[in-house]
């Protein structure tokens, strides 16, 4: 579990980290190098759950030695499949990251969210959304595992 004090807010207590496959975690279905190790640094902390419809269908050998758990949908209305899926496993504990349009839904049902500008670039819709942004996925994950740079950014 991962708390985070900010001063002149409520604790955010997180319990599930949710990511956004393509254009998040990886560019053209083939994750971003780096990516691996941090995710496992984070699953020391929170439940981890990669969620795609697949579109390169390269997720499972991707993730494969990745401690996440990946959950797939059909590619039409992804963006209600990934709310659906934040809001079972209890968005008032969830952190949310991607960088799509479809990922709005999930964002607004999550805690606390960071869009992410990686190689396919983010909706500009997205960004409007999120409580964090940055440049790229190692910087998202590296932000989530510093209490400290969390409390900068997010502090009354």
């Amino acid at each position: 579990m991962l708390v985070y004090k900010i001063p002149g807010r409520e604790d955010i207590i997180i319990e599930n980290i949710v990511f956004d496959y393509n254009g998040t975690l990886a560019v053209g279905g083939k994750l971003i190098e780096g990516v691996h190790d941090l995710i496992n640094e984070l699953s020391k902390y929170a439940n981890i759950y990669v969620l795609t419809a697949d579109t390169y269908g390269t997720v499972v050998e991707e993730c494969k030695d990745i401690n996440c758990k990946v959950l797939t949908f059909p590619k039409e209305k992804a963006g209600q499949s990934k709310k659906e899926i934040v809001e079972k496993i209890g968005g008032d504990r969830t952190l949310a990251v991607g960088n799509g349009f479809n990922d709005i839904p999930m964002f607004e049902a999550s805690i606390l969210s960071i869009g992410i500008i990686e190689g396919e670039g983010a909706s500009g819709k997205l960004l409007a959304r999120a409580d964090i942004i940055v440049r790229n996925i190692r910087e998202g994950i590296n932000i989530i595992l510093n209490k400290n740079m969390i409390k900068a950014t997010l502090r009354d």
